[in-house]
Formats: C-alpha cells, structure tokens, sequence
C-alpha cells in the first residue's frame, strides 16, 4: 500500500493547504451515521454544526455541494422502526417519508445563516444520459450562482436494484467528477484509512496521506459498515479512486468530530488524503471515461491494446476479436484486452449489430460487409479514454 504513515494531530500541512485553498468547489458527503442517534432519528444539533461549517466555507469563497445520505435513517426514526428494512419496497417506502424530514431539517437549518437548500435527487440513468448529465451541471451551477447549497441524494423512490448506486460515496464521486477542480470530503463515523484493523490491532493509526490508491490500497480495507448505513471502506476507496483519477482530490474523515470542515480548510492533519493523480480530465472526458456506464464492451487482440495505450490511436475493426452487450451508435462502450481487463472506455460510431459483422475486418472489407461503412474507426481517438 502507497502511503505516508507519520502523523502528528492538529498539525498543519503545506500539501493539505494547497488541496483546500485551491479547489473552488467543495463536494462534501455525509453519512447516515453521521447525521442519526443510535436508534436511527435525526440528530438535529450535529446537522446545525454541520450546516455551520459549510456556511464558514462558503463565506470563504467556496461553492459547496452537500451529498447527504440519511433519509431511510430519518424515516426509522421518525417511524420507530426496529432497522433498516431489508426489501426494496420498503426501503423505498422510508426513503419517500425521511426524505422530507431531512431536507427540513437542512432547509431549517441554513435559514439561520440567511441561505437556500436546493434538493436534487438523481438516479444513475441522469449521469449515463449525456443530455440529463448536462441539466445536472447546469442546475449545480445555477444554485451556486444564486449562493445556494445543494443537497443531494439518490433518488431512492424509484430506484430500482439494476441501478441504484449502492451507497452515496460513488454519488458523491459522480457528482465530484461533474463539477470542475472539486474536493471531495467524505464524512464518516471512521476517522480516516487505518494502516491495520483498529479492533484488531490497538496500535493502528489513521493514514494521513495516500500519494495513489493501488490494489493493495483497496485490499487493505474492510467491508464494515455502520448499521444504519451502506457504505464501508472499500466504497470510499473506490470512490476516491474514482475522484483521483479524474484529478481531484479526496479526503476522508470523521463527521462526528467537531469543525472537521473548518479544519481541512486550514491545513490541519484530519483524517486521510488521497491525492489527485496526473492532470484533470475536461468534462466530457470525464463523463465518457469515468461515469457513465458502458452499454457493452469490445475485447481487441493485443496490437490494438498497444496502438490505444501507447500510440493514442483510435479504435479499428480489423483490432476487434469480439462485441459483446447491445449498444447504439454514440453510446459509451468500454474496451477489454483478452483477459477481460478494461483499459479504456469510448463513445462508439457503430451500433452492436453493425460493430459484430466488421469485427476483425480492414476497412475495405468492413464496406462490402455492411454496403456502406461511414467511419474508418469504431472508436475515434478523440472520444477515447483511457481508464487505467
């Protein structure tokens, strides 16, 4: 695992300073754990505190986006409910109860500070739907203009198994990947990666500093997670490499302790950083390699994979070995070698039908094939990105 182990708390860090100074966006996500007692209510003194700390952002000159999980939390609470129902329609039924309670809740409390909360709820086809994924932006940008904070959340009412997110660190991670230059902070009840399993060992100390989050980086965290919650570990890992590869960077830390914002803000050591790798992708590099989910894949043979990764180049049949799922013509593809690793991910000229009957074929072949081949490419280098 890539990481720097000193830490010395409360201590202020040049690194840390640039992160937060430099980043005009502040995506910040917050847990169910964070934000309920443990039967599962609201905790409305810990929202105050946390409404405070962004309003202090903000007066800094940060535009902020709150990710707020804590719906079905608040509806078993509100509901007296024994736990978190454990069937779909239920969980569904929560989210619709203890979604109002929390956005008054949030609504109530920025009213103090003489600001706006602006609700969005989103699904996964809103980040996949190139035309849907722009009116998100747009919006996020038209409340930031109006100095408004908007909250997030799945849409957990009508979404489904197939396409629900799973927990909001991958949320937090789209919505971070849609906005430019942001930091991504997520709130947890977990103070930050551990460089061993604190009920194991005793010795174990908050990671301060994640230069790149490699595999042995995802193998060395859990899969716990808070009872009322969803997320664990290995989701605010993969959600910070989501973050970090498209040039953000990423902080976890503990939303229970006090001024936890206040403080990233200054510099101090809080929790773990993971910081961004290489330059920031545009936003429609990052829509097409980083969010929205493949329709289906073309596994090509390995003087293709040479020809994307090395030569830049674009994506031709006669590389193809096999198309595999049903897309359309402009739809996100990813590209797989052999050994089913993906490597890249692309907005494709052909649909699944026209692709499987010119795979392996030169382009002359591939116009007596289909009686007319339009592209010379599959996938044109420009709307080709690499994913490793």
């Amino acid at each position: 695992m890539t990481v720097e182990t000193e830490r010395i708390p409360g201590e202020r860090d040049l690194v840390r300073e640039e992160v937060a100074l430099s980043s005009d966006v502040w995506v910040v996500k917050v847990g169910t754990g964070v934000l309920t007692r443990p039967e599962g209510s609201l905790d409305l003194d810990r929202i105050d505190r946390l409404v405070d700390q962004i309003g202090a952002l903000m007066d800094r000159g940060k535009r902020v986006a709150l990710v707020s999980s804590g719906a079905v939390g608040a509806a078993i609470g509100e509901l007296s409910l024994a736990g978190r129902p454990d069937n779909l329609p239920q969980l569904q039924a929560a989210a619709a109860i203890g979604q109002s309670y929390l956005m008054r809740a949030y609504n109530e409390s920025f009213r103090r500070l003489g600001k706006h909360a602006g609700q969005l709820l989103l699904t996964h086809d809103d980040f996949d739907d190139r035309s849907r994924y722009l009116n998100t932006r747009n919006t996020l940008r038209a409340l930031f203009e109006w100095n408004a904070i908007p909250v997030i959340n799945e849409n957990d009412t009508i979404s489904v198994a197939e396409i629900k997110f799973g927990d909001n660190d991958r949320l937090a991670a789209m919505v971070a990947n849609l906005l430019e230059s942001p930091l991504l902070v997520i709130l947890s009840v977990i103070d930050g990666l551990y460089s061993a399993d604190p009920a194991i060992d005793p010795s174990a100390e908050v990671v301060p500093l994640v230069p790149k989050i490699d595999e042995s980086t995802l193998g060395a965290a859990g899969s716990s997670r808070s009872k009322l919650g969803t997320g664990g570990m290995q989701s605010k890992l993969l959600a910070a490499r989501l973050v970090t590869r498209a040039g953000g960077s990423v902080i976890v830390a503990s939303g229970r302790e006090p001024d936890t914002l206040t403080r990233i803000l200054t510099g101090e050591r809080v929790g773990t950083l993971f910081l961004a790798q290489g330059r920031s992708h545009g936003a429609r590099h990052r829509w097409i390699g980083l969010t929205a989910r493949p329709r289906g894949y073309y596994v090509v043979d390995s003087g293709a994979r040479d020809a994307l990764v090395q030569g830049k180049k674009s994506l031709l049949a006669i590389g193809v070995v096999e198309v595999s799922g049903r897309f359309g013509k402009g739809d996100v593809v990813g590209v797989r070698d052999r050994d089913g690793i993906e490597f890249a991910r692309g907005l494709t000229n052909y649909d699944s039908t026209d692709a499987a009957k010119i795979q392996g074929l030169r382009a002359e072949e591939a116009r007596i094939a289909l009686g007319a081949a339009p592209y010379a490419e599959l996938v044109h280098k420009d709307n080709l990105v690499l994913t490793l």
